[in-house]
């Protein structure tokens, strides 16, 4: 049960309450002739001609905000890091920015999916622009000419300053403190990161967002991730500040992801592999039920394979994981999540409900 502690303290620590304006109608928005939000609408233009990035974007990254490097060989990342990444895996992410109620620093760019991060309120003006996030982190991008500092002091939130190209935003960024992770899986980085991001709206519901790293003393090459965000019309962002009591619960995160073996059950070869397989998410999905006011959403893709007498499961290309036997038909170890398996698919179990999966026919 240890492996699923992660997604469950900080499940706790950002419980939503009830709040105002969770279905206020956006005003100045285009909508259909039901009134329905138009998000296949042109995208919005600024006084100067320029896209209007303004309003409430929520983001999903699922693959990068919990493994940033998903992309990458191992050869990639320095050896140093490859051995921390695992030491915090074996700690169960216990040193983790959520955890100790610190900014997420560089990774607010690629989070997604994660309570006090999924959303994201952007403001601009013409010199600059502002990005708002539930955890009442912000960031300033400077649009008025100025350079990035050669030598800042570091900061949790780095310093950006952007410029438009055509009707893409280029935000430059530098200057991050180093204690901070780029994922929820613990990639680190060193003073030296440098973070390009590009945002385009090709239409009025839509954000595309590119993000490039490039942090020589811990990566060999620079790499580029894609996410996304929707438009979220209608509600309001739900304010999460981290539990005062934070630090005092730490002292019940106890034990390491080595623990779950020691018990382990010995499940028979021919009996695992019957659950290889490619499985999809039926609705309704966990998207839609874990954000309030999401304006849609997509089935997660699951691939369970036998690697070396063990199940593996991979998730929507975050990386693999080796899943851990609680019995014949039950697992954990899937991200912090369970899996059961069932006649023809399987469960993945979170805090906020089972989310039934189907096997895809071969």
């Amino acid at each position: 049960m240890k492996a699923v502690l992660v997604g469950v303290i900080v499940f706790l620590f950002g419980g939503h309450l009830a709040a105002q304006w969770l279905k206020q109608p956006t005003s100045g928005i285009p909508r259909t002739p039901d009134g329905k939000p138009n998000l296949t609408a042109p995208a919005p233009r600024a006084p100067d001609g320029r896209p209007d990035l303004t309003g409430l974007w929520l983001k999903s990254s699922p693959k990068y905000a919990r493994n940033v490097a998903a992309d990458l060989t191992p050869d990639e990342i320095r050896p140093w890091v490859r051995d921390l990444v695992e030491q915090r895996r074996e700690d169960l992410g216990k040193d983790g920015m959520q955890v100790r109620c610190l900014p997420l620093g560089p990774a607010y760019a690629t989070a997604g999916d994660s309570t006090g991060s999924e959303m994201t309120r952007i403001v601009q003006t013409p010199q600059l622009i502002v990005m708002l996030n539930p955890d009442l982190t912000y960031r300033q991008i400077w649009l008025d000419g100025r350079a990035l500092e050669s030598d800042p002091n570091p900061s949790w939130m780095g310093y950006s300053v952007g410029r438009w190209d055509g009707d893409t935003l280029v935000v430059e960024s530098y200057g991050f403190h180093a204690g901070t992770w780029l994922d929820r899986t613990g990639h680190p980085h060193t003073e030296q990161l440098r973070m390009t991001e590009r945002y385009r709206r090709p239409r009025f519901g839509t954000l595309e967002i590119e993000v490039t790293f490039s942090d020589p003393k811990a990566y060999t090459k620079p790499w580029t991730v894609k996410v996304g965000a929707d438009y979220a019309a209608d509600t309001e962002m739900i304010e999460w500040v981290c539990n005062e009591g934070a630090s005092r619960a730490l002292v019940h995160w106890v034990g390491t992801a080595s623990d779950e073996r020691r018990n382990e059950p010995k499940i028979a070869p021919e009996i695992l592999a019957r659950y290889t397989g490619t499985y999809i998410e039926q609705p309704p999905y966990w998207r839609s039920a874990q954000i309030v006011g999401s304006p849609g959403s997509s089935g997660r893709t699951l691939h369970i394979t036998l690697e070396s007498g063990r199940l593996v499961g991979e998730m929507d290309g975050r990386g693999k994981q080796d899943l851990v036997a609680l019995s014949e038909a039950e697992f954990t170890g899937l991200y912090g999540l369970g899996v059961q398996f069932i006649d023809g698919g399987l469960f993945v179990k979170h805090v906020s409900g089972n989310y039934r999966f189907a096997r895809k026919p071969s």
